[in-house]
Formats: structure tokens, C-alpha cells, sequence
């Protein structure tokens, strides 16, 4: 058996595919007037969409175009879309006034009935019809009390009563139960339960209302035989309406026009307000009536909640005024004015029954404002601003807005017409001060509108200085720093220093005056992020007064936060040499290691916080004081200690300073490269990652090399190998065992072993012995694995073989293999003895894989290592064809793999002759 002699650097040669060079690169843009066709990409030609002519966007965005058009919402659309919005703000509503305590009725109301029963042995409808025909008899009886979920469960039975009486063709009945649970909405003695109240109703109401709109249009299209007579178009008019269908229509508004109480009957037209569509196409004098009506609703409550409904009943109909949302909501802001106007002899629960009726009132001028802008962006010039602003203004005028209304105002107006109205809001919330909204929610609300789309710089710093020489007053550093925060996105893009040094200034005075509170450090994190975020260099940043004061008061999540972004601000340019600002990064990166509790932190954030110091610790340089880089090393790994991931980054930079260290003079720093090695001796045992421990292990023995420390080689190479010793069975379990990569580090090892010396006491075989021991012993190792590490071996027998080895150490005191020990018969011998094991154990490794395809490539994989590595013979032929005969069982007998392999196996060995040389062993 005999090693086959190779020539590198003639068989890269012939192997090599030619090359020749191009003159366009090929995603260089297509000339215009090339046209791309089907048979271009049928030709193969490329074809890159990106590089495509600009001309052939511009088709592109006209089909965009014309696409947004045709899908433009319909009317039908829009009142899905505003059932899904009704259905969420429903589901708020409820969530915000949460109300578990008893409510008390009073029998002499109306109502009462309603919801607590008087009787065990009549139905529930009985009692209702009993009490319709005689209400006096109901009056007698002294309070009661019942709870919230008994009053649900009652006003589920009224509604099942109702769709029940309905089905029975008994729709008097269903009228006056619908009557009777509207009047349940005149009680508003119990506030906080009111919202809900108006929920519950309004879902029965709203269901007679889908009842009597689908008895109608039934009447409009069908004959009382059945038969059908039309199909009314989604946009029908009233002209396409019948007589009978109109008469029906009719009756309904005049039984419900017939109620004696004021409330009852305008909510009962609400729930059937689209059906005025079957009388006449116009219904803004419709709800012109019904909005002067709802102002003879004394009750503010009542009132507001009523108008809500209004506003959401008339989305059905076709049509986009706003003139009657404009007039409710001048309504409610009357009331409102009316109810802060009031005094009293207790100012105390005066003033707390004020905040909870501002409180309740809050999501009926949401509402209402929503609709009055959804609906008026559907109109080009109010779009535009001018009408919109107008209409605005006309809820004010010569009286200063109230606030929670001027809040929702801002929050729905689309923040170009904010920009174009800008100081006349400011004006507005200046004047605007009561206890419905506090006025910094304005301040602050407005600044975010004004970032979204950019004030011009004639008026940006008018209105700045009329927003801070208010909230300059403000004692509440929460407060400041909320409507701080709003501006200062226009302050950083104005470049406008003044304001920001005033912004910092007044955060130290209150911050050092009154101390900082948790729900503080939300504002104070956003501010902070905002400035780095500016800034290009970080170092203007911590220039800024007060920046450094203000990060060294918060703590928490929010202080983390704030560190994360100054490591993200430091780490994403070029490498930080200043030895002040890494000090500081060292400090904040510390605080930051100490403020995570490992123990429970989500393992995402573990490892974030890991990638980012380590981050930091790798562009540290300090140039050519190398022995204070070290020294900064050592100290990271002191100080971060628990990050795995920053103990490979601390050995790859102490190489680092190694490697820079022996470019510019070995002899001068012998030492220190010494001391680089030994502070990666001492760190690389506590890498939990056994594949990358063991990688390491190898790059530092490369640097060691490169050095010419052959002692320290050969140590790091034997705890490389001892590493992979530590896998084996733990606690009865197979720990979760990374094959290809312990593979791949070991072809590593053995890539690396070319260059290594060989060592004449422990011979040349030695660390190759060592391997194939270690993979014939461990019970981790699989069949594919030991026969991968086979062929390793094999090779790296093969090329240290060689009168000239591939490759050689960059070092000129590192003497190669094949100057070392050229023309001496045991090194030839020794590696052949240890090629020969292999090969006597080879057939029988391959067969204990079990799987038969894993089997055959595995045979194959064998077969194409021996042949590169050794000529022809005996020996050789009689194990390959072993090796073919077992991929022939294994494998499909087309199998490329396959038949390249048998095509190279009868090129190179049937030529040998029984004559040819060989050594014995």
C-alpha cells in the first residue's frame, strides 16, 4: 500500500474553471428600449424586476391608480365598516365604566317593572302588558333592589320576548316591550351604571329596528301571495317603493310618534331611522327635528348618551352632512359649560360628581367627533381644511372651548388641517382650562399632530414659545415632561438648541426638586432615545447639560432601555479609541449586565443584552497599548462574567491583540503574546458551548503557531481534543449533540495538524491516534460520524506524506513536516500504520449504519477518499470493491453518486499490477 504522490498547485490548475471577464455587471439596468417578454425568460435570459425602467413604473402606478378607484368603499361597505368600529366602541365602553354593585329602582317609576318582577305565576310578558294596560297598579310598591347581572339576564328575557312576539306575527306586542325597555333609560340615578344601560337597550333596540326594515322591504318586494314583484337595488329610491310597503312604513313612525314620553320615542325612531328611506331619498331634515327634539332631554347624561345613538343610527343612511353632528356637539359642549358653571355649598363632592359626569360624558363626544370627521374627509375642500376649521370654529366662538371636546377635536382632525390652524389651537388651549381634560393632555396632543406632519419654520417657533412659556409654569415634572416629550421631535429637526437646552433644564430643576417617580421614567426614556437617536455622534449627546444628570436618576427597565440605545449609539460607526467614553460605555454596559435579573429575564432579551456588550467589548481599541487593551479585557470578563456569548469575544480579541502584537515584532512582544494565550487558557474552560470551546481552543493553538510557541501548540490542540472527551452520557439522558459541527471542528483539527510540527519524542501520529481513540471509545459517536472522521484522518495521512506539503505556516520558524522529517522511514511507516487501521476497520463501520441510503453515501464517501489518497493495488482494489458492492445494495443503480464513483474506481485501479510496490506493515 502506497500513498499516491499529488501535486497541488497542477491539479488546482486543471481543475480550475476558466475565467474570463465581464464588461456588464448583470443586474446593470436594461437599456430603455429593451422589452421584456415571455420569450426572454422562455431563452433563460435574466431578468431582475428591481432594475426594471422607470418608464414601466410609471404604468405600474397608473394601475395602482386606477385599481384605488374602483376599490373605493361603497356605501354598503361603509356601514359594515362602522358596525365593526360601533362593535369595538361598545366593548370599551363597557370595559371603562365596569359597574358589580346592586342598583335600586324605585316602583314609582315607570320603569321599575321592567326588570324586577311582581309575579311567580305569570309570564314575563304577561307582567309587561299587565303594567302597559294599568301603570298606577305597579306604583305602590316601595323600593327595590337588584344586581347587575340579575338586570342583564332581564333584559335578555325582554329581547328573546320581543323576537318571540315578533315570529308570532304579534308586533304590537313587540312595540310596546321595545317601549318599555326605552323608558328603562330616563333612570341616570345610577351614573357609572348608565353606559352599560345604554349598551343593553340599544342592542334590543337595534334589533326592532332590523325587524321592521326587513318586514318593510319584504312588503316592497314580494305580493302577500309570495310572489316576488322586485329586487330593490342597494341605492333604491323611494320612487321605487309600493304604496303598501310605504303605508306600513307609515304606520310604524305613527305608533312610535304616539309615545308619550319624550326620551322613549326618540330612541324607538333612532333604531328605525333608516327606514325613513322608503319615504323620501333626503333625511337631513330628519335628523335636523330629531336633534332639536333630543335638546328637550333636560338630563346632560340622557341627553349626551341619546345624541350618541343619533350619531350612530344615522350612519346608515346615505348621505355625508354634518350639520347635525356640528350642532350636537355644540349641545353637549353647552351642557358642559352649563355643569362646570355650577356651585354649590359642598365644592368638594361638587367637584367630584363634575369629574365623574366629564368622565361618563367622554366617550359620547369620542364618537360623535369621529363621525363628524370621518364624514366630512369624504368632501375634497373640507379635506382641504377650510370647511372643516370653520365648523370647528363654530363650536366655540367668542367662549372658550372646553377642553375634552377641544381634545377630541385634535385627536381626530388630520394633522395637515392641525399644521395649517396651528396657532389658533394654540389660542384655544390656552383658553380652554377647566377640569373636563387637563389642559397639558391638549399641549401634548397637539405636539404629536404637529410632528406627524411638519409645521413651517415661520410658525414653529411661534408656536413653541406660546406652548413653553405655559408649560414652563407647570410644577408637575410629569406633566412637563409629557408635553416636553411631544415637541421635542420638532425641536431636533429644527435644529432649534435653544428649546432643548431649555427642555433638559427644566427636567433637572423639578427632577432635583421633587425626585422622580415611576411613572415618570416612561417620558424621560423617550426623551433621552430621541436625542441619541439625533445626534450622529454619541459624544454630542452626553455634551448636552444635564443629559448625564438626568440618565443617572432613572433606574429600571427605563434606564435599561436608555443604555441599550447608547451601546446601540456607540457600536453601529467605526471603533471607539477615546479611553473616556469607553469608560463610560464600560459603566453603562455594567449597570446595565447588573440591572437584568438572569434568573427570570426572558431568554431573548438574555441574549440581546449579550450580543450588545459584547458588541461593545469588540470595537474597543486602544491602538498600539496593547497591555491596556488586555487589561480591559480582563476587566469585561470580571465584570460580565454571566454573558457566555462575551467570553468567545473576549478570547477572539485577545488573539486579535496576539496576532497585531507579532506583525509588528515577535521578539519585542514574546511576553505578551504569552500573556494573550494564558488569558485565553484561563477563559476558554468556562464557554459553556462545547463546539465553540473547542474552536477556540484551535484558533488560539493558530495564534500560539504563528508565534512559535510549539508548547503552548500542543497543549491547546490536546484540551481541543479533551474537549470533545467531556460529551458523553449525563444523568442518564444523551445531551443534545451537535454532530456536523463536532465533524467539522475536527476536519478542522486535522486541516490544522498539516502545518504542526510533528513531535519527534511522541511521534507523529501521535494527536492522529488520540483522535481516532476518542472516536472509537465515545458511545455518542454514530457510524456516519466515525466513518467521516475515517476519511479525515485518511486525508491528512495522505498529504503529510507528501515531499511537499499544500500549505505551511505564514511563520518562517515554523519548519513544516516536509523539511522536518523528509526521507525518514518511520514517519512514512507510522502514518501508514495508521491509515491501514482505518482501513482494516472501515467496511465494518460502514455497516453498522443503519439506514441503507445513509449506508450507501457513506460507502461511496469512503470509496473516493481511498482513491484520491493511495495507488492502485491489491489491497486498495479488493476494499473498494467491498465499498461498490455495498453502495450497489444500497443505492438505486442510476444514482450519479454512484456511477461517478464506479467511473473513477475503474479508471485509477485497473491498471495495477500484482508487481507494484508496496510497504508491509
Amino acid at each position: 500500500m502506497k500513498f499516491r504522490v499529488r501535486d497541488y498547485s497542477a491539479e488546482e490548475a486543471a481543475y480550475a474553471l476558466p475565467r474570463v471577464r465581464t464588461h456588464d455587471h448583470p443586474l446593470a439596468a436594461r437599456p430603455p428600449s429593451h422589452k421584456v417578454n415571455v420569450a426572454d425568460h422562455e431563452k433563460g435570459a435574466f431578468y431582475d424586476p428591481l432594475r426594471e425602467p422607470s418608464e414601466n413604473l410609471e404604468v405600474y402606478k397608473q394601475d395602482v391608480n386606477i385599481h384605488e378607484t374602483v376599490t373605493r368603499c361603497r356605501p354598503r361597505e361603509t356601514v359594515q365598516l362602522s358596525v365593526r368600529e360601533w362593535a369595538a366602541f361598545k366593548r370599551s365602553l363597557t370595559q371603562k365604566f365596569p359597574f358589580n354593585q346592586t342598583i335600586s329602582i324605585s316602583s314609582v317609576s315607570l320603569v321599575s317593572d321592567a326588570v324586577v318582577r311582581s309575579g311567580k305565576d305569570k309570564s314575563l310578558s304577561s307582567l309587561h302588558l299587565e303594567e302597559l294596560d294599568d301603570p298606577q297598579k305597579f306604583a305602590k310598591e316601595e323600593v327595590k333592589v337588584i344586581t347587575r347581572q340579575e338586570y342583564v339576564s332581564r333584559l335578555h328575557e325582554l329581547k328573546d320576548e320581543i323576537g318571540r312576539a315578533w315570529r308570532t306575527d304579534d308586533r304590537v306586542t313587540s312595540l310596546k316591550l321595545s317601549i318599555k325597555v326605552a323608558r328603562l333609560l330616563m333612570d341616570t340615578s345610577v351614573l357609572q351604571f348608565y353606559p352599560t344601560l345604554v349598551i343593553l337597550v340599544t342592542d334590543v333596540l337595534d334589533m326592532l329596528g332590523n325587524l321592521v326594515w326587513e318586514r318593510i322591504k319584504r312588503k316592497a318586494e314580494y305580493a302577500d301571495d309570495g310572489t316576488s314583484v322586485c329586487c330593490l337595488p342597494e341605492n333604491f329610491k323611494a320612487s321605487d317603493i309600493c304604496h303598501d310597503a310605504k303605508e306600513t312604513c307609515i304606520n310604524w313612525f305613527n305608533k312610535i310618534g304616539s309615545i308619550h314620553e319624550l326620551l322613549p320615542r326618540i330612541y324607538l325612531e333612532l333604531a328605525i331611522l333608516r327606514c325613513w328611506h322608503f319615504l323620501q331619498d333626503n333625511s337631513l331634515g330628519i335628523l335636523e327635528r330629531l336633534t332639536m327634539m333630543i335638546r328637550g332631554l333636560a338630563d346632560p347624561l340622557a341627553s349626551a348618551y341619546c345624541r350618541l345613538y343619533m350619531a350612530r343610527c344615522a350612519q346608515t343612511l346615505p348621505l355625508c352632512d354634518t350639520g347635525y353632528l356640528i350642532a350636537s356637539i355644540s349641545d353637549i359642549t353647552i351642557l358642559l359649560k352649563r355643569i362646570l358653571s355650577r356651585n354649590g355649598s359642598n365644592h368638594e363632592n361638587i367637584h367630584e360628581n363634575k369629574k365623574l359626569l366629564m368622565t361618563l360624558l367622554d366617550p359620547t363626544i369620542e364618537w360623535i367627533v369621529k363621525c363628524i370627521v370621518k364624514n366630512a374627509c369624504q368632501v375634497d375642500e373640507i379635506l382641504a381644511g377650510r370647511d372643516l376649521w370653520r365648523n370647528v370654529s363654530k363650536l366655540t366662538g367668542d367662549v372658550p372651548c372646553v377642553s375634552i371636546v377641544l381634545h377630541h377635536l385634535l385627536k381626530e382632525l388630520p394633522s395637515e388641517i392641525v399644521n395649517i390652524n396651528a396657532l389658533e389651537i394654540v389660542q384655544l388651549i390656552e383658553y380652554s382650562k377647566d377640569i373636563s381634560l387637563d389642559q397639558y393632555l391638549n399641549y401634548r396632543l397637539l405636539g404629536l399632530k404637529l410632528c406627524d406632519s411638519r409645521p413651517t419654520m415661520d410658525s414653529v417657533d411661534i408656536i413653541l414659545d406660546k406652548v413653553f412659556q405655559v408649560v414652563c409654569q407647570y410644577g408637575e415634572l410629569d406633566e412637563y415632561l409629557k408635553v416636553a416629550d411631544a415637541y421635542l421631535d420638532i425641536v431636533l429637526q429644527c435644529q432649534m438648541g435653544k428649546y432643548l437646552t431649555d427642555i433638559l433644564d427644566g427636567v433637572s430643576m423639578r427632577a432635583s426638586s421633587k425626585g422622580v417617580t415611576e411613572n415618570e421614567f416612561g417620558s424621560l426614556q423617550s426623551i433621552l432615545i430621541k436625542i441619541l437617536i439625533h445626534f450622529t455622534d454619541l459624544e454630542d449627546a452626553f455634551a448636552l447639560n444635564h443629559f448625564m444628570e438626568i440618565l443617572d436618576v432613572m433606574h429600571g427597565s427605563s434606564r435599561n432601555m436608555v443604555n441599550r440605545h447608547i451601546l446601540i449609539k456607540a457600536t453601529r460607526g467605526s471603533y471607539i479609541h477615546d479611553a473616556t467614553i469607553i469608560g463610560l460605555l464600560f459603566e453603562i454596559s455594567q449597570a446595565l449586565h447588573d440591572g437584568m435579573d438572569f434568573s427570570s429575564i426572558r431568554d431573548d432579551d438574555h441574549q440581546q443584552t449579550g450580543r450588545l456588550i459584547s458588541y461593545f467589548v469588540s470595537m474597543v481599541d486602544f491602538g498600539a497599548d496593547l497591555e491596556r487593551h488586555l487589561a480591559f479585557l480582563v476587566e469585561c470578563r470580571a465584570a460580565f462574567g454571566s454573558i457566555n456569548e462575551l467570553k468567545e469575544t473576549l478570547v477572539h480579541s485577545s488573539n486579535y491583540l496576539a496576532i497585531k502584537a507579532i506583525k509588528v515584532s515577535k521578539e519585542q512582544f514574546l511576553g505578551f503574546v504569552k500573556s494573550c494565550i494564558a488569558f485565553n487558557e484561563v477563559t476558554i474552560p468556562s464557554v459553556a458551548a462545547i463546539i465553540g470551546r473547542m474552536n477556540l481552543y484551535l484558533e488560539t493553538s493558530e495564534v500560539a503557531l504563528l508565534g512559535g510557541l510549539f508548547s503552548h501548540t500542543d497543549g491547546l490542540i490536546e484540551s481541543a481534543i479533551s474537549t470533545l472527551q467531556s460529551l458523553d452520557i449525563i444523568d442518564g439522558s444523551r445531551l443534545l449533540i451537535d454532530a456536523h459541527g463536532i465533524l467539522s471542528s475536527t476536519r478542522k483539527l486535522c486541516s490544522f495538524l498539516v502545518m504542526v510540527p510533528g513531535n519527534s519524542e511522541q511521534g507523529i501520529g501521535y494527536t492522529p491516534r488520540k483522535i481516532l481513540s476518542l472516536f472509537n471509545s465515545q458511545s455518542w459517536i454514530t457510524p456516519e460520524l466515525r466513518i467521516k472522521m475515517f476519511c479525515a484522518i485518511v486525508s491528512l495521512a495522505a498529504t503529510i506524506s507528501q515531499n511537499k506539503l499544500p500549505y505551511h505556516s505564514s511563520s518562517i520558524e515554523v519548519v513544516g513536516n516536509d523539511q522536518l522529517f523528509l526521507g525518514e522511514p518511520s514517519y512514512l511507516e507510522e502514518i501508514l500504520s495508521i491509515s491501514s487501521f482505518i482501513l482494516e476497520n472501515l467496511v465494518v463501520g460502514i455497516e453498522q449504519e443503519p439506514s441503507a441510503v445513509a449506508r450507501g453515501k457513506l460507502a461511496l464517501e469512503a470509496c473516493n477518499c481511498i482513491i484520491s489518497s493511495f495507488e492502485g493495488s491489491e489491497e486498495i482494489s479488493l476494499i473498494c470493491s467491498k465499498l461498490t458492492a455495498i453502495a450497489k445494495s444500497c443505492l438505486n443503480v442510476n444514482n450519479k453518486y454512484l456511477q461517478s464513483t464506479l467511473n473513477l474506481v475503474d479508471k485509477h485501479l485497473s491498471t495495477h499490477t500484482k508487481d507494484l510496490p508496496s510497504i508491509s506493515i
